[in-house]
């Protein structure tokens, strides 16, 4: 007869944990990973290696998580709030505690514990500042993993103060420190001290926060830096709290805990509903069309678009440059450098994309030494002309000679590939402009003010927590066969819709889908409030860093039944504006 355990599993936005119990209550077998959207195979791995470890046997198995109802319902399985989990495992083996601090990926909790009282628990809403995704798209931005951000937070000497309550304010901050020379040791440190604030504030409300303490969740359980944050605000020290040795999975042992009373399932045959239930009962009734039916029709498609590109000069060489005139355009964004070179035919010459790391100045510098490498001539005469974000720093500090307003420089880019054009869309990483042209004149320019929801970051940001680069998400996208529909919100509340869209079983690359079909329509009828398509005109042009994106773009003609054109440069339309621009006033 095969051994009896107990199973807990907790599936939540990022991750997955699992903790195996025997009836004695000591602990078995744990695993933590990132699912990165893919429940299914995740939950394999850790099956397989479960198996491995203990062999087959009998299971009692408890679900929770944020993802995990529609993954117990599929397998048969009980189901019980986070929360009470959590608790479970505190009241069983941390009798001592007093507050209860839980951290995940996209929210926090607080539980208060008093004797011969029902546990108070506290839970953030709808946003997730204060939460270990706010931590990773910190880490992101400054280029280092979570661990290199725990130890920069060691070396920290100076606390700046940075907003937590949303990604969007906090990630301003971040970027004006990183402009002002801060160093990343002391950003980092300023980010868990946001975080703890923000924790604290929003749930504690009036309970005292007293020992003993406990944590709990990924990230005390890999970043010792936040934990000790948490306890200078507190004025506390470590001997007030209580880290267990494997924080990340006390939700995950509280459901096992509490799997007195379940049927038991062989580890064998749990396996095989998870190889077979997961992928049936999925209603696909209420998906969106695939973008492409197969990757020959994406491949046909990509050669439709071929007609638009930009034409590459043949003086590249020095002793085709010597004694010829060019002209360089620089947009200079609030993240990006980008420069092109053209020719007197509007050839392009040479090209430069590189991030800011918020210098404009010295990143700008750096683009015009790596050109003079690159080209290997000094000897002809370059026409320039700046615009975006940087204009008038650069046009100041380095004598160029035009300036031109931003929406004006992606115009005429757009206008030189497309003479007759109606429409331009121009989506970057956080803005987006919208021009309206009749007879080659402007008759209408929108701007986005607040949203970046139908901004390229919205994709960016999503595709990072699933554990995809941009490139392989939007390629994902492209394939997908029933896209989901995500609706038109906000990157703070999108978090909801892809975790029901998980829970009921959708593969990745159907939520990289849906986000393409969500930044359309957020940037048409949430920014644009577009009433008809017919406003758009019948000759369209979409350009800037997101039309890379070729998801974005079929979702886009797929939305409005019309087709679109992009070059083989849209991230550079508005440097080869700015530089078509200075070859027109000098040939006046």
């Amino acid at each position: 007869m095969c051994q009896t355990y107990k199973l807990g599993i907790d599936i939540g936005s990022t991750t997955m944990k699992v903790a195996l119990i025997d009836n004695a209550g000591r602990l078995l077998f744990y695993d933590y990973r990132r699912h990165n959207a893919d429940v299914q195979n995740t939950a394999r791995r850790i099956m397989r290696a479960m198996t491995e470890r203990v062999g087959d046997c009998a299971l009692q198995v408890v679900v929770t998580g944020s993802v995990g109802m529609g993954f117990a319902e599929r397998l048969g399985c009980r189901f019980v709030q986070e929360v009470v989990a959590a608790a479970r495992t505190v009241e069983v083996l941390y009798p001592d505690v007093h507050t209860f601090v839980d951290m995940g990926g996209e929210d926090s909790k607080m539980i208060f514990f008093e004797k011969g009282k029902v546990p108070d628990i506290r839970m953030n809403g709808s946003c997730a500042g204060g939460t270990g995704a706010f931590i990773d798209q910190t880490a992101t931005l400054l280029g280092v993993d979570t661990g290199e951000l725990n130890r920069l937070a060691s070396e920290s000497t100076i606390v700046y103060p940075i907003a937590s309550r949303c990604g969007v304010f906090s990630k301003t901050d971040i970027q004006n420190l990183i402009a002002r020379n801060v160093s990343k040791a002391d950003i980092a440190a300023s980010v868990f001290h946001a975080v703890a604030t923000q924790v604290i504030g929003s749930l504690a409300r009036g309970m005292d926060i007293s020992p003993k303490l406990f944590f709990c969740g990924g990230p005390f359980a890999f970043l010792p830096q936040l934990r000790m944050s948490f306890l200078k605000l507190l004025c506390l020290t470590e001997a007030d709290c209580i880290i267990p040795d494997n924080a990340q999975i006390i939700p995950a042992t509280g459901c096992a805990l509490l799997a007195d009373d379940n049927d038991f399932v062989i580890l064998a045959d749990l396996m095989q509903r998870i190889n077979t239930c997961l992928d049936s009962d999925v209603d696909y009734s209420m998906r969106l069309p695939a973008l492409f039916t197969d990757e020959r029709s994406y491949e046909t498609w990509l050669e439709t678009k071929h007609t638009h590109h930009v034409k590459r000069s043949i003086l590249n060489t020095v002793e085709n440059l010597t004694g010829h005139t060019f002209y360089l355009g620089v947009d200079s964004g609030s993240t990006t450098t980008k420069l092109v070179l053209i020719d007197d035919d509007a050839q392009v010459v040479y090209t430069d994309y590189r991030r800011n790391n918020g210098d404009s100045f010295c990143t700008f510098a750096e683009a015009l030494r790596d050109m003079r490498d690159t080209l290997s001539a000094d000897d002809f005469e370059v026409i320039s002309c700046a615009t975006g974000y940087g204009e008038s720093l650069l046009k100041t500090a380095f004598s160029l000679d035009y300036g031109i307003v931003e929406t004006m420089a992606h115009y005429r880019g757009a206008l030189n590939i497309m003479p007759d054009l109606s429409f331009v869309l121009d989506i970057g990483g956080q803005d987006m402009k919208a021009i309206w042209a009749e007879n080659g004149a402007i008759k209408r320019v929108e701007i986005n003010e607040a949203c970046s929801s139908g901004c390229g970051s919205f994709i960016e940001t999503f595709a990072a927590q699933l554990g995809y680069s941009t490139a392989d998400f939007a390629r994902m996208a492209c394939l997908a066969q029933h896209p989901c529909d995500l609706g038109t919100r906000c990157t703070v509340f999108m978090n909801s819709k892809v975790k029901q869209a998980m829970r009921e079983g959708a593969k990745v690359e159907d939520i990289a889908a849906g986000f393409s079909y969500s930044v359309v329509k957020n940037c048409l009828y949430k920014v644009l409030k577009l009433h008809d398509v017919a406003e758009l005109g019948t000759n369209i042009v979409v350009q800037g860093g997101t039309m890379r994106n070729h998801s974005v773009v079929r979702a886009l003609e797929l939305l409005t039944g019309r087709e679109v054109a992009f070059t083989d440069i849209p991230e550079l339309m508005g440097a080869y504006g700015a530089a078509l621009y200075a070859r027109e006033q000098h040939n006046l």
